[in-house]
């Protein structure tokens, strides 16, 4: 019995000690641990620890450690699988950039070589990258994506060659009506000498038969400037019919060739007779004339004009003057017989074997030259018969001359060599926009360009027929001189659209002979082909070219001669995401925006008469 008291004091002793840590951390016998050896009260151990709950821990562990070594394992065959891929890939890309220096050296270290089978490869490998072009610069990638839509031959969008028709068509030409009886001329004699090209000077020209009106003055024939620009000593009668002007503003002003002789003999610049463009505003309303040239002519009975670029207003303005402006730019201007013979010519060509009359070709190019469009073809060169089936052209008027690209401050990707080049150019031809520069903080050019006040380049323009809809075939005719950059900036517009031409490669040297070194001249056949096109596009709006041809368009075309007005601004907005913008969003986008513009509407207040000429003064809506 004593034993046994002693016997379980002992056991609760053991009990009420603390468990040892080594008991719980390693789960084999304690008596014969390999790590610890003997434990102290050895011979209480298996009262100590559940044996259960120790085999327990040792089968987690077992599975925790098999579960790690297959871990292991799988990363490792992974690792070597990728390794593996690595190497053939190494290997193959190796191999096939020795054959591509083989095929480059004429496979001199190719033990096997055939040389015909090189010659063979070699000529393949220069056909295919012939074929497949490559665009660079700026708008490269959306270059290669209107190639490529261009390729599919898609059909052209049923609107392309139209207009709104219904609504274009209420309106008709009426500016040749007269309610007045002519004027006398007896206030003194107005001399006019206009600057810049024939656009500006054709404007010019309707400008002062208005102002000989307002003041009751007799007009003297129009003479034109010498521009540095243009080097062009052109006059009037060497572009249009001075009869025919003459007789036909007859009912409302008084018109001679010539100063009387009396007055011939005057220095008119001591007098003050003499009124440049510096001494007047531009724009000037009718009561400045009024009020300051009229005494000046009562006073000295003549009046010179020195350049009258833009110098009259185009609101207010009485309803019969800003008639006569309109009757004077539609009806009086008529271009002279060697003009029309040779513009009639180049239409004929442009239509090719579907050559037909066109709602503008009577006033253009007269009764005596407008039936022979319709005229056989035989006569025309042979080069211009190829490929003349089509009868349908666009007319592209591609406004990237020096003066142009020059005086619009915009960059266009030439780098220092461009910068410097408009730089010398500016500061001999618009010397005060070159002092301007460098005395006056001007917007960037990339804020220019989102604004809009760009000339759109040849990279744009093609882009953007390419995205209206106009099929690879269609015939272009490019209007403009000496575009900046050469054939390498044209490269891309005829890349694109092959049957690109121009009135230098439809009309032979011989009938371009009496037109050399007459710029303005030049510019009339422009004019004419573009405004008889059956659609013409614009690139810069603020043209004067454009502006002309399209309000030609509008006062005579009866609802039949789209014109294409890109809104600059939008587009440039659409272009700015050119490096990642989808075709067809770019399509989506650019059409949308062109029939914003489609819009019949009446002349906006304060706008050319010249440009716009739906307005009651100029056309009669019905």
């Amino acid at each position: 019995m004593r034993l046994l008291l002693i016997m379980g004091q002992e056991r609760l002793d053991d009990e009420e000690r603390p468990e040892s840590p080594d008991l719980h951390v390693y789960g084999g016998t304690p008596s014969h641990s390999t790590r610890l050896g003997p434990i102290r009260c050895s011979a209480f151990a298996g009262d100590l620890i559940n044996p259960k709950q120790t085999i327990k821990r040792g089968n987690k562990k077992r599975i925790r450690a098999c579960s790690e070594r297959g871990t292991a394992k799988a990363a490792i065959g992974v690792i070597a699988i990728l390794g593996f891929f690595c190497l053939v890939n190494w290997f193959m890309l190796s191999r096939l950039h020795e054959g591509r220096v083989w095929l480059r050296r004429g496979l001199s270290k190719n033990p096997n070589r055939n040389p015909k089978l090189i010659l063979s490869q070699k000529g393949e490998r220069k056909r295919f990258e012939k074929s497949k072009r490559k665009y660079n610069g700026t708008y490269g990638r959306m270059l290669s994506l209107a190639s490529h839509a261009l390729g599919e031959n898609k059909l052209e969008p049923k609107d392309l060659w139209q207009e709104p028709r219904e609504q274009a068509s209420a309106w008709k030409p009426c500016a040749e009506k007269r309610s007045w009886t002519p004027n006398d001329g007896k206030n003194g004699y107005i001399m006019v000498t206009a600057n810049g090209g024939i656009n500006q000077q054709r404007v010019a020209v309707c400008n002062i038969v208005v102002v000989a009106r307002l003041l009751n003055a007799t007009l003297v024939i129009p003479k034109f400037m010498l521009s540095d620009v243009w080097t062009d000593a052109s006059q009037f009668g060497d572009i249009y019919q001075e009869e025919h002007f003459m007789k036909y503003l007859s009912p409302d002003i008084r018109i001679v060739k010539e100063l009387p002789n009396d007055l011939q003999s005057l220095d008119l610049e001591p007098i003050g007779s003499v009124v440049t463009d510096i001494e007047m505003m531009k724009e000037a309303k009718p009561d400045f004339y009024m009020k300051h040239i009229l005494p000046i002519l009562l006073k000295n009975e003549v009046v010179h004009f020195v350049g009258f670029g833009n110098r009259l207003a185009f609101d207010p303005m009485p309803f019969e003057l800003q008639r006569l402006r309109c009757r004077c730019n539609f009806h009086a201007l008529n271009f002279i017989p060697r003009i029309q013979e040779t513009a009639a010519l180049l239409v004929r060509r442009l239509r090719g074997s579907g050559s037909y009359v066109a709602p503008l070709d009577q006033q253009l190019l007269g009764p005596k030259f407008a039936s022979s469009v319709l005229d056989n073809k035989s006569s025309d060169p042979p080069l211009q018969q190829e490929g003349a089936s089509s009868s349908k052209y666009l007319a592209l008027h591609l406004r990237f001359e020096i003066d142009m690209v020059a005086h619009s401050l915009c960059y266009f990707g030439g780098g220092k060599t461009e910068e410097k080049e408009f730089d010398s150019y500016r500061q001999k031809h618009f010397p005060s926009l070159s002092t301007l520069t460098k005395t006056k903080k001007f917007p960037s050019a990339d804020v220019l360009r989102t604004e809009g006040l760009c000339p759109l380049t040849p990279e744009e323009a093609v882009l953007m027929l390419a995205a209206l809809g106009f099929n690879r075939e269609t015939r272009v005719f490019v209007a403009g001189a000496n575009i900046y950059g050469g054939s390498k900036r044209l490269a891309v517009l005829t890349s694109l659209y092959p049957n690109v031409v121009t009135k230098e490669k439809l009309l032979t040297q011989s009938e371009l002979q009496p037109f050399k070194n007459f710029s303005s001249q030049l510019a009339a056949l422009d004019f004419i082909a573009c405004a008889a096109a059956d659609a013409f596009a614009m690139t810069d709006p603020g043209s004067q070219l454009s502006s002309l041809v399209s309000g030609y368009r509008i006062y005579y075309g009866g609802g039949k001669m789209p014109t294409i007005r890109p809104n600059k601004r939008r587009l440039s907005d659409i272009l700015m995401k050119n490096s990642t913008i989808e075709w067809n969003v770019f399509e989506k986008r650019v059409r949308k925006a062109n029939r914003q513009t489609k819009h019949v509407s009446a002349r906006p207040t304060g706008r050319s008469v010249y440009r716009y000429p739906r307005c009651k003064e100029c056309m009669c809506h019905a």
